[in-house]
């Protein structure tokens, strides 16, 4: 990885960060190519059971695009079939934390929304501001925040381009948890180690049901997750589970 996008991995546990606090943190065309190869490599590492996400120095999380990198693209065109950064975290196999440590605005948001989980500290500030500069987010943020804030909130943000503090979006349900700026990192990989402690085949199958649960109707919802349910439940794992139940011990699962 580059000084921009490092990739740490404890255990069972990685680390996404964005590595740019001079600059807030926002992304450029490198760091966009930097993060879908570290996104390949959590995929690829059978070790990696949870992936936390969060960005360099106390002051954020990511601003999105570097916006002077924007006037690069040649054409709109070129702009629409870049390489979207957003699109590299929804294709995380690995249940994923947001640790959100200050600004999220723009794409930034975009990659905290396209994660599982999304904690941040009592210091962060959470915005889609693009209207403020003549267009929209892009990387899925009407999506993602209507079905999480529901459709008056996200017309709110979206339409008025103006942040919320951490406060609102706990109250908003827009994240789970809020810590101090001192205990965020430390929370989000408090909360990925139990994560991954967990059948990590059910855990990523439980987040493919996720990301189907929103797009799906009701009753194909069901039948789907019905559907999950039976292939995990033929796993060497969920043996292993109803094993350790009966015995009474804590089970060790082996990815089978």
């Amino acid at each position: 990885m580059s000084k921009h996008i490092t990739l740490s991995i404890d255990g069972q546990v990685a680390i996404i960060e964005f590595n740019r606090p001079e600059k807030l943190n926002a992304m450029t065309p490198e760091m966009a190519d930097l993060l879908d190869e570290a996104v390949s490599a959590c995929n690829a590492n059978d070790q990696v059971r949870a992936v936390v996400v969060t960005g360099a120095g106390p002051k954020s999380f990511c601003a999105g695009s570097d916006i002077a990198e924007l006037d690069t693209y040649a054409t709109a065109w070129d702009f629409r079939n870049r390489r979207e950064y957003c699109d590299s975290i929804r294709a995380l196999k690995k249940p994923t934390i947001a640790a959100i440590n200050g600004y999220a605005f723009g794409g930034g948001l975009e990659m905290a929304l396209a994660c599982d989980i999304r904690i941040a500290s009592s210091n962060a500030c959470l915005g889609a501001p693009e209207i403020k500069l003549g267009w929209i987010g892009g990387g899925g943020v009407t999506a993602h925040l209507v079905h999480c804030i529901g459709q008056s909130n996200a017309a709110w943000m979206i339409l008025t381009g103006d942040p919320i503090k951490a406060d609102q979006a706990l109250a908003w349900g827009l994240i789970s948890e809020m810590t101090t700026p001192e205990d965020i990192r430390t929370r989000a990989i408090e909360l990925a180690g139990i994560v991954a402690s967990r059948a990590p085949i059910a855990a990523e199958t439980a987040r493919a049901n996720l990301r189907a649960a929103v797009s799906m109707p009701l009753e194909k919802a069901v039948e789907y997750e019905r559907d999950l349910q039976t292939i995990c439940f033929a796993t060497a794992d969920a043996m292993e589970g109803r094993q350790a139940f009966k015995e009474k011990r804590a089970p060790v699962f082996q990815r089978r």
